[in-house]
């Protein structure tokens, strides 16, 4: 009988890859002077940790690495703090599995 490894989800993200479309981010994050609750949210919830907190309490995103999963426009899409788009053809998130 084989034994069950258990594989984090940090191990099961890094399997996947990103591919860069520099200079054409799909993602960007409205010009703000204090982020919206929901905007803070992701700098917590985002499952990549795309977002994060600048010098200056602004929220910023690093792209790069995004899943695509969906989480910031559930919280910020109504709102439009953030800009989303899909990526173009051959960019963004490769998935290992699935």
């Amino acid at each position: 009988m084989k034994a069950i490894v258990k594989q984090r989800v940090e191990d099961k993200l890094y399997q996947n890859r990103y591919r860069v479309d520099r200079g054409r981010p799909h993602i960007s994050v409205q010009k703000h002077l204090f982020p919206s609750p929901n905007l803070l949210a992701l700098t917590q919830v985002c499952p990549a940790k795309c977002y994060q907190l600048n010098d200056r309490g602004q929220v910023i995103i690093v792209p790069d690495g995004c899943l695509e999963c969906g989480t910031c426009l559930v919280l910020c899409g109504a709102t439009r703090e953030i800009r989303w788009r899909y990526p173009r053809g051959g960019f963004g998130v490769l998935f290992k599995f699935g």
